[in-house]
């Protein structure tokens, strides 16, 4: 009930004041939601006691953190669509209503899947493992392009307006984001509630976040750096996690596989936190050295 009563108030202030805010409002935004989530976390420890409030905790940052990438495309597509400043606001709040109806659809898709399907994390973590290799190693990131040819065949041929063409590419690309986030987040926990909770808290400050950040985000050289190896620890988390519990005939005759490691919450938590405390800082000074 409180994300709700947030949300609407964001969503009123959006609808009544369709403007750029200032730094400091945009900061103070980011810091109502974040202590939100703390506030929140709280709440889990005294209630669910301390694996779920870190679960949480690993699982929202986790997804900030991967948020944090499509702030880029959303640069691009504002710019491509030559949205006036004034109307940002008002197109971002639309696409991330869309952003967290969607992704509710896919959690309660995965969550079907993970029981039905044990040996699904191995696909989840073989997959994000790739995008983090090709992450790293700089290839062409294809959502623009399909983004492009999804906007060119609405506006030819459905004759959508500018605003609502805006609104449909930003949801079309957290589609595509989703393809990463959703299975990271499920190897944290496959919980629908903390899945829903994580997903939640870090859409909600998204568009803040945009707006405070601004020109600074092309300047954070090495953010694709830190995201990949976020990815890529994932991915090899969901790995290990599938032979630990492996089902699947040919591998070791369908049995656990017992020697795999097991990666600890907490662990994936510090690995989160260094990954990007590191990529945003050696962006900064790389910045300041010229």
């Amino acid at each position: 009930m409180v994300l709700a009563a947030v949300l609407l108030l964001d969503l009123v202030l959006v609808v009544r004041r369709p403007r750029v805010p200032s730094t400091k409002e945009a900061a103070a935004w980011v810091g109502c939601y974040v202590a939100l989530a703390l506030v929140f976390a709280v709440a889990l420890l005294a209630a669910g006691g301390t694996d779920r409030a870190t679960e949480f905790l690993t699982g929202w940052l986790l997804e900030y953190s991967l948020s944090v990438d499509n702030l880029f495309v959303f640069l691009v597509v504002i710019s491509r669509f030559a949205v006036a400043k004034e109307m940002q606001q008002r197109v971002l709040m639309v696409g991330i209503l869309i952003a967290i109806l969607l992704r509710g659809v896919f959690i309660l898709a995965g969550v079907r899947i993970i029981e039905s399907f044990t040996w699904v994390f191995y696909v989840f973590g073989a997959y994000l493992v790739y995008v983090a290799v090709k992450q790293a190693l700089g290839g062409e990131d294809d959502s623009g392009s399909r983004e492009g040819r999804i906007v060119r065949t609405l506006r030819t041929r459905v004759g959508l307006s500018p605003f609502v063409l805006v609104v449909v590419s930003l949801g079309g690309i957290d589609v595509l984001f989703a393809l990463d986030s959703i299975p990271a987040i499920f190897s944290v926990t496959t919980d629908p509630f903390l899945v829903w909770a994580c997903t939640i808290f870090a859409l909600m400050g998204l568009r803040q976040l945009y707006f405070l950040l601004g020109e600074l985000l092309d300047r954070l050289e090495y953010l694709d750096i830190g995201i990949a190896v976020i990815l890529g620890f994932i991915g090899l988390k969901l790995v290990l996690q599938a032979m630990a519990t492996n089902e699947v005939p040919w591998i070791n005759g369908g049995r656990p596989i017992g020697w795999a490691p097991t990666i600890e919450t907490w662990q994936s938590l510090l690995v989160i936190v260094a990954s990007m405390t590191i990529a945003v800082g050696a962006s900064l000074v790389r910045q300041r050295r010229g």
